[in-house]
């Protein structure tokens, strides 16, 4: 018959085991955690700053897949969150923005399109977004669509949105803090209304091969808007997306866009994240559908960042 042999253990013996197999929060894990907990608390207790004007920005980059609609998503949620007052204009015919928030878009939806084409007033078709108390969203239909071709024919046809936003601005007795138009990813009129209507471009730059390509022509056809039809508009951030630290072309790419646009990037980095991709699909941002991942605490470092800074006195040196 078999002994069986029973261990007793002593006083300490769990501390020493933990310590000698890393539980002690010296393992990569743990001190992902503590990062985690140690970011979460200093978001926590930061009050930021309110801007004394309206800020308007255009969330732009003629390359598609960038994360265009995902940063003007979280940013404005991220901003809500701290209190601020935030409207997101979806001028996407995808309409991306719009779910994200969580807002009313089909076909038969009065939308940014009645505003542009119909002069419909803006006030008529915003939406209060059920993330926060203080998000609100123009949703973007199908109609949009055609726009283009619609708005060839019109009466200053750059000038719609701004017109529009303008005087839905100026009637408003508590205006909003922020402003952010969620571009196509194309320069058409859609666009040209969007950066007529701005005052700051913000343009998220995907940390990976062909980042840059594109980027020149787009910083031109900003220097022509702000020429002739827009002489405050200038580049004001510009948001590292899809970062992958553990990869050297990710960081080769962070740092040459450092290195040609230092006063415009931002210190933050928003990291490639399941959590990102995912919230769409419930009708939310990634703040409210999981605030303490790693790519919600990187939004909200990133608006944190926007709201510290304010508008730069210059933009982007071409």
């Amino acid at each position: 018959m078999q002994t069986q042999r029973f261990h007793v253990k002593h006083p300490g013996e769990d501390q020493h085991l933990q310590t000698e197999s890393g539980f002690d929060g010296s393992t990569p894990l743990a001190r992902e955690i503590a990062e985690l907990t140690r970011r979460r608390q200093a978001i926590a207790s930061e009050q930021l700053p309110k801007p004394s004007t309206t800020r308007v920005m255009t969330v732009s980059n003629q390359k598609g897949g960038v994360g265009k609609t995902t940063t003007a998503v979280n940013l404005a949620a991220a901003l809500a969150r701290q209190g601020a007052r935030v409207l997101v204009i979806d001028l996407d015919p995808q309409g991306n923005a719009s779910t994200a928030l969580g807002v009313e878009h089909r076909s038969d939806t009065a939308s940014v399109y009645d505003v542009i084409v119909n002069d419909v007033p803006l006030a008529d078709v915003v939406q209060k977004s059920p993330e926060f108390g203080a998000l609100y969203c123009v949703p973007a239909t199908i109609h949009l669509a055609g726009a283009e071709i619609e708005l060839v024919s019109l009466v200053a046809r750059e000038q719609r949105l701004r017109r529009a936003l303008d005087v839905y601005l100026r009637e408003m007795d508590d205006p909003y803090h922020y402003v952010f138009i969620d571009c196509p990813p194309s320069l058409g009129l859609l666009t040209i209304n969007a950066f007529v209507a701005a005052r700051e471009v913000l343009i998220p730059i995907q940390c990976e091969y062909y980042a840059l390509e594109g980027l020149s022509q787009l910083l031109k056809n900003i220097e022509l808007i702000e020429k002739h039809l827009n002489p405050e508009l200038r580049v004001s951030t510009i948001l590292l997306t899809m970062y992958d630290g553990r990869t050297n072309l990710a960081n080769q790419v962070a740092q040459d866009v450092r290195d040609h646009f230092p006063n415009q990037v931002l210190d933050t980095l928003i990291p490639r994240s399941v959590r990102v991709s995912e919230a769409p699909s419930y009708g939310q941002s990634v703040v409210s559908y999981d605030l303490n991942s790693a790519g919600s605490l990187s939004y909200l470092e990133a608006a944190a960042e926007i709201a510290r800074r304010g508008a730069p006195r210059t933009g982007v040196q071409l």
